[in-house]
């Protein structure tokens, strides 16, 4: 099982560990309401260093970009990322990722841990037009330094106005005494802040003085448990759970990342899907009674019968009532459509409902 250079920290900090993709991950510290609460309320810091990175670089660096992802790459400007996805050849999804433009031919891949292998050979498998291809995953660490007090609290740490990197801008510049590392203004929370990349060399110094700079705003370390119970809040898809190898962008909601005003991997099958009738549909889903919905639970109708599965759920901390995401028929997909959640024996009635679940206030 790999190991993140921030490992021995968490264990000192009383971190329970699990294994996650692959790498001893922390999944909680004093508890996930506690933890989630933080990150919403004031700041929390991630160690997301399992995820990987890969640079894509030279004159036909966009070209590959642009055959391997949905979204348009040419619309970045230096400075700029953008969530995609890597469609395969058969309608689905390889991975979802954030693409950075870092340099005119330099772009920054990030992809989710466990398909780092997985998206590299895609990748190269798709690579004829000979952009040259780094794989950093293993040389280089992230921080999500997350919540609504994240920038006042970490603005201390660096010469950058913090204040005016915008959502899905980023800046290289120098942080808790490092030079060059890319502060992005992104994040999987919804509750604003920074993700930190650097060198698996310094990501100590830039944790300790992360905690140290956010001290008078109550920091805390936040686990994997946190991380998924704020994405969830947002509505947004969990890679393997929401989205995988089998589903579509359209079904799941991502039509919006879809761009047809260039060529891509599966782009002629996936413009025709747009065209038809879904199968089915994620929606998202709030429980009406008491019960915490899970992964792989049935969707039911009012008479029982199956019309789809949970693909993530669980007991929102801010709202207090079981959430959850799940492919329905399309005519259960409509917002207040009634549906049922079978929780052991029980169907638990659910409303369809529009995302986001959490809104700040």
């Amino acid at each position: 099982m790999k190991t993140t250079p921030l490992t021995e920290t968490h264990i000192a900090l009383g971190a329970k560990m699990v294994p996650f993709a692959g790498y001893n991950m922390p999944v909680q510290y004093e508890g996930v309401n506690i933890e989630h609460e933080t990150v919403r309320s004031s700041v929390g810091v991630f160690d997301v260093s399992h995820m990987g990175e890969f640079l894509i670089e030279g004159s036909n660096a966009l070209q590959l970009v642009q055959k391997v992802t949905s979204n348009d790459a040419s619309k970045l400007s230096i400075g700029k990322a953008q969530y995609s996805c890597i469609p395969n050849d058969s309608g689905g999804i390889v991975d979802d990722l954030i693409v950075y433009r870092i340099k005119e031919e330099t772009f920054l891949l990030v992809v989710n841990a466990a398909n780092i292998e997985k998206d590299w050979d895609f990748i190269s498998s798709k690579n004829d037009v000979g952009a040259e291809m780094r794989n950093l995953s293993d040389d280089y660490a992230l921080l999500a330094i997350q919540g609504p007090k994240a920038v006042e609290a970490m603005q201390t740490l660096s010469t950058q106005d913090l204040f005016q990197i915008g959502f899905y801008n980023f800046i290289i510049g120098d942080f808790a005494g490092v030079e060059h590392v890319i502060i992005s203004a992104t994040g999987y929370t919804g509750s604003g802040g920074f993700e930190i990349y650097c060198k698996n060399s310094e990501v100590k110094q830039i944790w300790d003085k992360v905690m140290e700079a956010g001290k008078p705003y109550g920091i805390k370390p936040i686990g994997l448990a946190a991380r998924d119970t704020l994405r969830l809040e947002m509505g947004y898809s969990l890679y393997g759970n929401d989205i995988d190898d089998t589903t579509s962008p359209f079904e799941a909601g991502l039509g919006w990342i879809v761009k047809f005003t260039k060529s891509f991997t599966n782009s002629d099958n996936l413009s025709e899907q747009k065209k038809n009738i879904l199968k089915r549909k994620l929606v998202a889903f709030e429980i009406n009674d008491k019960g915490i919905p899970r992964r792989g639970y049935d969707i039911v109708d009012a008479n029982g019968k199956a019309i789809g599965k949970v693909t993530s759920g669980t007991m929102s901390p801010s709202l207090k009532k079981g959430i959850g995401l799940g492919y329905v028929s399309p005519e259960y997909s409509e917002f207040g459509s009634q549906i049922f959640i079978k929780v052991r024996k029980n169907d638990i009635p659910a409303t369809v409902v529009k995302l986001p679940f959490y809104k700040a206030k």
